[in-house]
């Protein structure tokens, strides 16, 4: 007997080597698709290459120098004899051509272990630019606009193609002086004074950064706060560390401007105010890579930004095809590409399929402190979005904090009224994007804060701030 088609072996086309894509090509491997993934900078795509481990390395140097700068006050010293045989402190330099050769290399590294990772799992490899030719096609070429030298038909195409730094007309980046986040790492020295416009995620990660490695930094703001859309109580704590290091905030500040200067750089602010540095990193957001890759001559609805339209198995308007990552109107988070990308692939060849929720995801920001989330927020129940009650423990009582001197940060729960179901949590701590593992648990099983403080924490552990925190819930509800 023949076979049916639905029986045969499935043909799945990848289009983008980034965390999604990558999740997708071997989750269709290890289900026995025929898979073949495009990626024209390399496997790990620019989350791997210029994104998210550069700069995570380039944080963990920060860290480094903090604890180093720090640790006097835990009564730890560091001297060496001078001429004369009397102690002399050194100071902290930072060889940032060195710290910038490391991280890239760990890049490369990183990028050509997720390929040899494919390899293994029987995928096929093209390196070149793809676009889609019709639902059921890739044709892949040297460049936009060069020589086709491949045609790839699917039966599931799924489109990973990430997105790119934005940049402004009035602020053209240049690669040495006006800098976007992917140019960061071909500075060979320390900017003597790195101006950030955009106080998002990503200008607040390397502002932090770059003021603990010693750069005089100012941050321009256009909102009231840093990071506006976060817990404000979190976003106050990280802009008093900003202010305490040294850093200058602007806040309600719009640039309108950024120039070359003689010896740098000069910002102009929208009510005419100037502000001259020696570098400007445009942190402003970022546009998704969909342009010109045949998306809408496939039937691709995209939104008026040119993302990519999908639901929450990553399907997009064309049945077979899916998108993933920062290229679609989800999440832009590594880690939610690469679920998309195996929640796509299991829909798409017929496995089980658990379909994403918003609500669920674990977000963190790697400034120093980090500030890790997970679920509803403080805001969501103020605005009535979400009926709950609001507890925040600061950190500074807990005794491991004490230890290690930590003197910023608290870790703050949101539970359901009545039922006391945990349904969001904010943690503000060094490493929060470890501490949080249990609420995102907790708002995963749908557990409640007696569930939660009847887990034991080793003591001393800035975990069991977590148990105290829904101990102290308890109290909340009953009274």
């Amino acid at each position: 007997m023949s076979s049916t088609p639905f029986e045969r072996t499935q043909r799945v086309a990848v289009l983008g080597g980034g965390p999604g894509g990558y999740e997708a090509a071997l989750a269709a491997a290890q289900l026995g698709a025929e898979v073949t993934l495009i990626e024209r900078v390399g496997v790990g795509g620019s989350a791997v290459l210029t994104d998210v481990v550069p700069s995570k390395s380039l944080i963990a140097t920060a860290d480094a120098a903090v604890a180093i700068s720090e640790a006097s006050d835990l009564g730890v010293q560091f001297y060496a004899k001078g001429g004369n045989g009397k102690p002399l402190k050194p100071e902290i330099a930072i060889n940032l051509a060195a710290v910038n050769k490391r991280l890239l290399a760990l890049a490369s590294q990183q990028s050509e272990d997720m390929r040899a990772t494919l390899l293994e799992s029987g995928v096929r490899i093209l390196s070149g630019h793809g676009r889609l030719e019709g639902p059921n096609a890739i044709v892949v070429s040297t460049g936009p606009g060069g020589t086709d030298f491949d045609r790839v038909e699917a039966d599931t195409i799924i489109v990973s193609v990430g997105a790119s730094p934005r940049e402004l007309d009035s602020a053209k980046p240049d690669g040495t002086r006006i800098l976007t986040w992917t140019q960061l790492y071909d500075m060979k020295a320390l900017p003597e004074h790195l101006i950030v416009v955009g106080s998002g995620v990503t200008g607040a990660e390397f502002a932090s950064a770059y003021m603990n490695l010693g750069a005089k930094v100012t941050l321009v703001s256009s909102r009231d706060q840093v990071l506006p859309g976060e817990d404000p109580d979190a976003a106050h704590v990280l802009e008093k560390v900003f202010k305490r290091g040294g850093m200058t905030v602007l806040s309600k500040s719009r640039a309108d401007k950024v120039e070359r200067t003689d010896e740098g750089v000069k910002v102009t602010l929208s009510d005419g105010r100037t502000v001259e540095g020696s570098h400007c990193l445009m942190a402003v957001g970022s546009v998704p890579n969909t342009a010109g890759i045949g998306l809408e001559d496939a039937g691709i609805e995209l939104t008026e930004s040119g993302h990519v339209q999908v639901n929450r198995v990553a399907r997009a308007s064309v049945p077979n095809v899916y998108a993933v990552g920062d290229c679609t109107n989800f999440m832009p988070l590594a880690s939610v590409a690469s679920m998309q990308g195996r929640t796509a692939v299991f829909h798409a060849l017929g496995d089980i399929v658990i379909p994403l929720e918003k609500i669920k995801v674990t977000s963190n920001i790697f400034t120093a402190p980090e500030i890790a989330t997970v679920g509803w927020g403080e805001k969501d129940v103020e605005d009535g979005v979400a009926d709950g009650l609001v507890y925040k423990l600061p950190l500074a009582a807990n005794p491991r904090a004490k230890m290690m001197g930590i003197k910023d940060g608290f870790v703050k729960i949101i539970a359901r009224r009545g039922s006391g179901t945990v349904i969001g949590g904010v943690i503000v701590a060094p490493k929060a994007s470890e501490l949080i593992y249990p609420l995102a648990v907790a708002v995963e099983r749908r557990l409640t804060v007696d569930q939660v403080s009847r887990v034991f924490a080793a003591y001393p552990s800035l975990s069991s701030s977590i148990t105290d925190a829904s101990r102290a819930m308890h109290l909340v509800n009953i009274s």
